[in-house]
């Protein structure tokens, strides 16, 4: 991915000022029904920043990340990135899903596409390019994530780990400001996971900010710079992972670490 940084220039994205933070959220509640899943929830991410969230599952991580990027409309508080308030009334949703770029668990490809085509589609749909020019955007997309060699190939041609890595690759295409990960390996067999967090590690290198949901422990623990635990909907811990790992102050986190770590 060496020359990703020339190809996808979303990896420097615009400043978001002098120790303003690019991606802010405040005091968001979300409630299906009766069940409050998230309750308070704050949380800042520096530009160039990756952030690991863990957590056991139905702690509100995933919902969290998809009121980030409006999937899902937050109860009440307030979400900005850089100075806009991506929650307010009549922001756009189409220019907020180019600037905050969603990987899916279950990769949500296209079957009848194949790997170009399912990259290139928001491209013609939402930039509108046109199409010599959105397939040239999907190839050097697919080639940063290694898929170079299988532009044409359809979804149910590649493994799974293939088909993570284009939905990475549909991602990067738009060139976002932020880039949320939500479970990225958690639908992958053991051996192929290695190769998409390896993706997620030369993202970093290349200076993208993302948020990355995880229940990779080694992962979390190298690669990101900040780490946040969330349980029953709300935010339990945050600070250095070396940190958490190493000492953890709440005795849910530590009970967790235990669980996932085996000791």
């Amino acid at each position: 991915m060496a020359d990703a940084a020339n190809t996808l220039p979303g990896a420097a994205g615009e400043s978001a000022g002098a120790g303003q933070p690019l991606l802010r959220v405040e005091h968001i509640r979300k409630s299906f029904g009766d069940l409050e899943v998230l309750r308070d929830v704050s949380l800042s991410v520096a530009e160039h920043q990756v952030v690991a969230v863990i957590g056991p599952s139905g702690s509100g991580k995933s919902t969290m990340l998809r009121c980030i990027n409006r999937l899902e409309e937050p109860g009440s508080g307030r979400i900005f990135l850089g100075a806009d308030e991506i929650t307010a009334r009549g922001a756009r949703l189409d220019q907020l899903r180019r600037n905050i770029g969603m990987v899916f668990q279950q990769f949500n490809l296209y079957p009848h596409l194949n790997a170009r085509d399912n990259v290139a589609l928001a491209l013609r749909k939402v930039l509108k390019l046109d199409k010599a020019a959105a397939y040239a955007r999907a190839e050097k997309a697919l080639a940063s994530v290694g898929l170079a060699d299988k532009t044409l190939a359809f979804p149910a041609q590649l493994s799974g780990g293939q088909q993570q890595r284009v939905g990475i690759a549909r991602a990067l295409a738009m060139e976002p400001r932020v880039v949320l990960f939500d479970e990225p390996t958690s639908a992958l067999d053991p051996e192929l996971v290695t190769g998409v967090l390896s993706v997620i590690r030369d993202l970093k290198a290349l200076g993208y900010t993302m948020v990355v949901v995880t229940h990779e422990m080694a992962f979390a623990r190298e690669v990101a710079d900040h780490l946040i635990f969330m349980d029953k909907g709300q935010i339990v811990e945050e600070g250095k992972p070396a940190e958490l790992f190493a000492a953890p102050r709440s005795d849910r986190l530590r009970e967790f670490l235990s669980s996932m770590l085996g000791h």
